[in-house]
């Protein structure tokens, strides 16, 4: 791309990349205009504090959606991207600024999440991708070779030459990447976790929570011993994020399908984001029919796609969002877990609108149920075997 001189909003993570990207672009004559979500405050840069939006915008749908990406992940990077990259736009919009731009690799999954955000909602933006310029790639091969130049220009970074990994944090998880994690066989360094204790070292008591939900989503914790309560979305995420870190819960090593084609090794952390989803899905299946979280499951799956390819802000993922947040009208309801040594242990549920008949199921009262209906259920069932049967037996008598 022809390089011109004007104003870009560079989505400023403090890492290693994005901090000698700012400095780069300068170099390229452009007035860079920093972007940082952070709750503190810095001169000179837009600070954004997200974490409620985030929270109840983004985790939220993701939690009413059970959202896990093959089976493991729970989406930590991913949902923050069309949250940062919202805001993103809104400033370069705000402030006349033609260009926005990223620290995402060339082979990742980030930049796809930042740019279709950025599109969906900027379509005139222009977008600079460093790591998809001839020009940048060139000169810098690698992370060794950003941290020298980092060096030479004074630049503060938090990676060393024995700790080169790529992170990820915000308020629902860390991830870790590249350096000595990029050989899948390699082990994570003891002290790579930041976000919780390994559970051997977790407390010998564990933490009773009373979970309570309203829509699909939670609006109490209630620690059981204490008495403690938190109320607010924000409040209710980080405490648990707290509880989590504390007894070890949510880490994940995994190898997963990037949108781009590639496998890549990715390390996770999401303690409070763990103990909502197994909260979650307990109280789900208390209270809702059968038939319908079949469908929704379904849809959950795919949600957990769009929102890992990086289309949040689309016609697909906004009717999947709709139909999923009606399929949480009715699941409400508390849920009593203990958090323990890396674990989640579901102890109990109670719901005003759960399905569960305690006399309808109970082995000690008939019900209104009559066990003889039973017989011709198995016997219309069976019909399908049978045929089944009777097929396999003549192509076998052929033989």
């Amino acid at each position: 791309m022809e390089m011109k001189n004007g104003s870009v909003v560079l989505a400023y993570s403090g890492g290693l990349d994005t901090s000698c990207i700012l400095l780069w672009l300068k170099e390229q004559g452009y007035e860079v205009i920093a972007y940082l979500v952070t709750p503190h405050t810095t001169h000179g840069v837009f600070i954004e504090d997200l974490r409620s939006e985030f929270v109840q915008e983004f985790i939220w749908p993701a939690l009413q959606a059970n959202a896990v990406y093959e089976d493991r992940y729970l989406l930590g990077t991913s949902i923050a991207r069309p949250c940062i990259a919202r805001r993103q736009v809104q400033i370069a919009r705000r402030e006349g600024a033609q260009y926005v731009s990223h620290g995402a690799t060339g082979k990742g999954n980030d930049q796809i999440r930042f740019e279709l955000t950025c599109y969906a909602l900027y379509p005139q933006v222009q977008i600079i991708a460093p790591w998809r310029i001839p020009e940048f790639y060139s000169r810098f091969r690698g992370r060794t070779d950003l941290m020298e130049y980092a060096e030479k220009h004074g630049i503060p970074v938090p990676v060393t030459p024995k700790a080169p990994w790529s992170m990820d944090a915000n308020l629902m998880h860390i991830s870790y990447e590249s350096g000595i994690l990029e050989n899948p066989k390699n082990h994570a360094p003891p002290d790579l976790y930041q976000m919780t204790k390994n559970p051997e070292d977790s407390p010998n008591e564990p933490d009773v929570l009373e979970i309570h939900f309203a829509k699909g989503v939670p609006v109490k914790v209630r620690h059981v011993k204490e008495g403690t309560c938190k109320e607010t979305p924000l409040e209710i995420f980080c405490y648990l994020n707290e509880i989590g870190g504390k007894h070890g819960v949510g880490r994940i090593d995994i190898v997963e399908n990037r949108f781009i084609g590639m496998k890549s090794r990715g390390i996770y952390e999401t303690p409070g984001g763990t103990i909502l989803l197994h909260a979650h899905l307990d109280i789900e299946t208390f209270t809702m029919d059968r038939e319908v979280r079949k469908i929704k499951q379904s849809l959950g799956i795919k949600f957990s796609e769009f929102i890992y390819n990086g289309f949040w802000y689309s016609p697909e993922c906004d009717f999947v969002r709709h139909c999923i947040d009606k399929s949480q009208e009715s699941v409400e309801g508390c849920v009593q877990l203990s958090v323990f040594k890396g674990q989640v242990y579901i102890l109990g549920r109670e719901s005003p609108k759960s399905l569960y008949n305690e006399e309808l199921v109970s082995m000690d009262v008939q019900g209104d149920y009559d066990p003889c209906d039973a017989s011709g259920f198995i016997r219309i069932n069976a019909v399908r075997l049978r045929e089944h049967n009777r097929l396999q037996g003549a192509a076998q008598k052929k033989l």
